[in-house]
């Protein structure tokens, strides 16, 4: 994976260097002290990994984040524990809180590879199985209307049926192919083609009403584009 690492202090970034180097499946392209200077960067090249601070002049990791139209998977490395919230919202794959280990590092970078190797597998599949109980049942996406998560578990719900697991909304979010779906709020994920009313703070899917959240307007308009 290609990563590059932002960090407003020089003594971070050659910690993330230094770990990142043992690590033999990433490939620590750059590394900016300057956030704009990496939102730079990353609009000229193709970077599958930003390890990013939260806490920086001019612009949080957060904003800078939210910012970027491509969005590489994002791992967080901070001092402060209270964006945890946050980072759940924009998906990212881990929060690394300072100081963190080498060996804290790698789990991080392993929970990334295996995200960017299921993303970027051969020929899409249009299914995949989720575990509910004690079963492992059968999803197709294009069945799949929206997610709506609710405490430790998701519900997906389909044209027919909704069908309940014990899962976090990240890793749900991560059995999704992204061009067919986009997290509009922090408890909803929808699929775009299901979408048949857009308005200024929601949308429907058939009969239903789902909010969409500041946060998240972004992201619906971009994959709409897309679609």
């Amino acid at each position: 994976m290609k990563a590059i690492a932002v960090d407003d202090e020089p003594i971070a970034l050659q910690i993330i260097e230094s770990h990142a180097a043992k690590v033999p499946f990433v490939e620590l392209k750059a590394s900016f002290t300057d956030a704009f200077k990496a939102m730079d960067y990353l609009q000229k090249e193709n970077i599958d990994l930003v390890f990013l601070d939260i806490k920086m002049p001019d612009i949080s990791g957060i904003d800078f984040y939210r910012s970027l139209n491509k969005k590489p998977l994002l791992i967080f490395t901070t001092a402060y524990s209270e964006h945890a919230v946050t980072s759940f919202e924009l998906d990212a794959v881990d929060y690394l809180l300072k100081p963190f280990s080498l060996a804290r590092f790698i789990k991080a970078c392993n929970k990334a590879f295996e995200l960017y190797n299921f993303r970027n597998a051969g020929p899409a599949p249009d299914h995949f199985y989720l575990k509910t109980g004690y079963e492992q049942v059968k999803l197709f996406f294009d069945d799949i209307l929206y997610l709506e998560a609710a405490g430790n578990y998701v519900t997906f719900v389909l044209k027919e049926k909704n069908v309940l697991s014990r899962i976090t909304f990240s890793e749900a979010a991560s059995l999704l192919p992204a061009q067919k779906f986009v997290r509009i709020h922090r408890s909803y994920i929808v699929a775009t083609g299901k979408i048949d009313k857009i308005e200024k703070h929601q949308v429907t899917i058939g009969k239903t009403v789902l909010p969409v959240s500041e946060a998240f307007s972004q992201d619906l308009a971009a994959a709409l584009k897309k679609s």
